[in-house]
C-alpha cells in the first residue's frame, strides 16, 4: 500500500504531458517485468485485432500480425501506467483542466437519459482513462456517480481505494450481496451508475458470444436496467496525446420487457457485448485487461 500512497503522490508533482511520456517509456519494461500477464495481455490484443479486421467469423479468424500484437502488448502496459499516472493526479487538477482534457461528442445520451428520470448505467470495458471521465461528470457536471468495484486485499488496501476514488466526488460500492440493493437505490434516485463489465469476476455471468468466442460476462447490466427501466449506455473513454480524452457514449440498449426475465437478460447482455468488442476493437492497445476472460484462457 506504501507504493500506492508514495506513487500518487509523485504523481500529482508531474506534468501532464510528462506523465504520458513516462508511461511510454515503462510499458516495454513493464511487460518484461511482468511475463505471465504480458503472455495473457499479448492473447487478449490478438482477440482485439480480429475483431478490427472482422467481427464477424464466417470459418476461421483473420490472420495477424504477430509485430503488430507485440506492440499492441507494450502499449496496452504503456497505457495501464498513464492511467494510474493520471489517476492519482485527478485530485490536484482544476475543473477548468478536466474540462478541457476531455471531448464527449455524444454526451447528450446521458442528458436525455437523466431527463427521463431513471437512472443512467455506463457500461464500460477496462478501456483508456475511465476515471477522468467520472472525475468530470462529478466534479464539472456536478452529478452524483455510483461505481461497482472488486474488492481486494489486504483490506487496508481497498480501503485506500475507496477513500481515492470518493475524493474523485464518486461513490463506491464493493461488488458483493448488497451492491444490486445500492445500485437500484442510486437508479431509484436517478443517478449515474459506472459498471466495469467486460470481465466475468464470480464466474457466473450469461454466456455470450464476445468477439469471436464464447465466453460469460456479468449479468448485473442488463438485470439491473431491466429492473429499473434505468438507459444502459454502452461506454468508453480513450486517451489522446496531450493528456486529452474521447469519450464514447452509445445510444442506449433497449432494455423493453420482452418475454421471461432470465431471456431477456441474455438477450441484452448478448447486445452489450457486441457493443463491448466494437468499443474496443476501435483502440485495442489501451485495453486493460490483464487476467483470463476466455475459457481456453485457463
Amino acid at each position: 500500500m506504501l507504493g500506492y500512497q508514495v506513487g500518487s503522490a509523485v504523481a500529482r508533482l508531474v506534468p501532464l504531458w510528462l506523465g504520458e511520456r513516462v508511461a511510454a517509456l515503462a510499458g516495454p519494461a513493464l511487460a518484461r517485468l511482468m511475463p505471465t500477464k504480458a503472455t495473457m495481455v499479448r492473447r487478449h490484443q490478438a482477440r482485439a485485432m480480429r475483431w478490427n479486421a472482422s467481427t464477424v467469423v464466417a470459418t476461421a479468424p483473420p490472420e495477424v500480425d504477430e509485430r503488430a500484437v507485440q506492440r499492441g502488448t507494450t502499449q496496452a502496459f504503456s497505457s495501464y501506467a498513464r492511467y494510474w499516472i493520471e489517476s492519482f493526479r485527478l485530485p490536484a487538477l482544476s475543473p477548468q483542466t478536466l474540462d478541457r482534457g476531455i471531448d464527449v461528442p455524444a454526451y447528450h445520451h446521458v442528458e436525455e437519459a437523466l431527463e427521463r428520470g431513471n437512472g443512467v448505467i455506463l457500461a464500460l470495458p477496462h478501456l483508456g482513462g475511465w476515471e477522468w471521465a467520472g472525475f468530470w461528470m462529478a466534479t464539472v457536471n456536478r452529478l452524483p456517480i455510483t461505481v461497482v468495484v472488486e474488492p481486494l486485499d489486504p483490506p487496508e488496501l481497498f480501503e485506500w481505494f475507496v477513500r481515492f476514488r470518493e475524493r474523485l466526488g464518486m461513490r463506491v460500492v464493493p461488488l458483493g450481496p448488497d451492491a444490486g440493493r445500492e445500485v437500484l437505490g442510486a437508479l431509484s434516485r436517478n443517478e449515474i451508475v459506472c459498471l466495469l463489465c467486460d470481465r466475468d469476476l464470480g464466474g457466473d455471468g450469461i454466456e455470450v458470444s464476445f468477439g469471436d468466442e464464447r465466453t460469460t460476462l456479468p449479468a448485473g447490466p442488463a438485470l439491473l436496467a431491466l429492473r429499473s427501466g434505468a438507459a444502459l449506455l454502452p461506454t468508453a473513454v480513450y486517451f489522446r496525446p496531450g493528456g486529452r480524452h474521447l469519450g464514447t457514449v452509445r445510444p442506449p440498449l433497449d432494455v423493453a420487457r420482452h418475454g421471461r426475465l432470465r431471456d431477456d437478460v441474455a438477450d441484452v447482455t448478448q447486445r452489450l457485448a457486441d457493443e463491448l468488442a466494437a468499443l474496443i476493437a476501435t483502440e485495442p492497445h489501451q485495453w486493460h485487461l490483464f487476467g483470463p476472460n476466455w475459457p481456453s484462457d485457463r
